[in-house]
């Protein structure tokens, strides 16, 4: 029992023996110190490394604007034209007529197709395109009834109650001494003619040139005699009294109207 002991105790020495060699040949020897430097100053620690971050990449140096030409300017903008004004909407056509309507004798009464219109000047507005029938009359004047075309779209009429307006026709019988002959005695306010086949008995002569123009009814007979000329004898060819009185009666005013200065029409 006590030499199993001693054996443990002898190895357990060597293994302990072994260690401590082992440990002396791995671990550094210190250096001798060098007496004469004198007692050795501690070694500072190494800084340690400090991380720098990377220096920022300076901005891109501003390029230099160019040098203006001082010898020649830039030229200016040029203006834009005016923007053209837009077209006016074209007016629509008119479909009716306009009339205005005056006279020569101021306050003429003014009639269309019967229907009083107004005192003249007047405009008688929205008349129907057409054919239409115009009268227009004054006290102490011979009226005027026109047939008138009335088209789309104003008009101006122009009536002239103080000239005088004639146009009266008969056909008629002159009476000879001995036997007769047959033509057409044709009134204006320029002149009184009569017209036949019998050159001998044909004249014409001014309104205010006839020195006789008298009607018989009764007679059913009109005469006429120029200043210049022969009497005449005349009937209607028919026989009909009034229409040699409805003759007479018109060329008559128109005389009447010649003496005290209106002009002929």
């Amino acid at each position: 029992m006590n030499r199993r002991i001693l054996v443990i105790l002898a190895a357990g020495l060597m293994l302990l023996a072994a260690v401590v060699v082992t440990i002396n040949l791995t671990s550094p020897r210190p250096e001798p110190r060098d007496t004469a430097k004198g007692p050795e100053r501690p070694v500072p620690p190494a800084p340690r490394a400090s991380v720098t971050e990377p220096p920022k990449a300076a901005p891109p140096p501003a390029t230099p604007e160019p040098a203006r030409r001082s010898a020649r300017r830039a030229p200016a903008p040029k203006s834009e034209p005016p923007a053209a004004a837009a077209p006016a909407p074209a007016e629509a056509s008119p479909t009716a007529g306009v009339l205005h309507i005056d006279s020569d004798v101021p306050g003429a009464q003014v009639f269309i197709d019967r229907q009083f219109v107004g005192a003249a000047p007047v405009t008688a507005p929205d008349v129907k395109p057409g054919t239409h029938r115009l009268n227009v009359s004054a006290p102490g004047y011979e009226g005027v009834a026109d047939t008138i075309e009335v088209a789309p779209g104003p008009r101006d009429i122009l009536i002239k109650l103080k000239d005088v307006r004639l146009d009266a026709k008969i056909d008629v019988v002159h009476k000879h001494r001995i036997g007769s002959c047959k033509g057409r005695l044709i009134a204006t306010a320029r002149g009184l003619r009569y017209e036949t086949t019998n050159k001998d008995d044909a004249f014409s002569a001014a309104l205010l040139d006839l020195g006789t123009f008298e009607v018989d009814y009764l007679e059913k007979n009109l005469r006429i005699a120029p200043r210049s000329g022969k009497r005449y004898d005349f009937t209607d060819a028919e026989g009909n009294a009034d229409r040699l009185f409805v003759f007479h009666r018109d060329v008559e005013k128109a005389r009447e109207r010649l003496k005290k200065g209106d002009p002929p029409g």
